[in-house]
């Protein structure tokens, strides 16, 4: 039976990408469901085999550590060579985005 491994939502592609390379390389046999066309499904990368389930997990854990350590370097190395993204470098990369939600908001 199927058991759910890794939940897409709010995932990176790259993160989602590196996830499935990391699966596909330890010979895991998955598949992936998507948002759907409204966006009410779950997307989620599952297992086909639940008895793989806690060498995947603990695979995932490992990866998912050895990723939230790289990020926090990178974003380190970033904010301190002045490169990192700001909050106001986003409002002037999208201003016209940012009016029309900010007055949604205040509807």
């Amino acid at each position: 039976m199927s058991k759910i491994l890794f939940r897409l939502n709010g995932v990176s592609d790259d993160e989602a990408d590196e996830v499935r390379e990391l699966l596909a390389n330890n010979n895991f046999d998955f598949y992936e469901t998507t948002p759907g066309n409204w966006g009410v499904s779950m997307p989620a990368i599952w297992l086909n085999d639940a008895g793989q389930f806690k060498q995947a997990r603990a695979l995932l854990d490992k990866y998912q550590e050895e990723r939230r350590v790289r990020v926090r370097e990178e974003y380190a190395r970033l904010k301190k060579e002045g490169k990192h993204k700001t909050f106001v470098d986003a409002v002037k990369q999208h201003p016209f985005r940012f009016t029309v939600h900010l007055a949604l908001a205040m509807l």
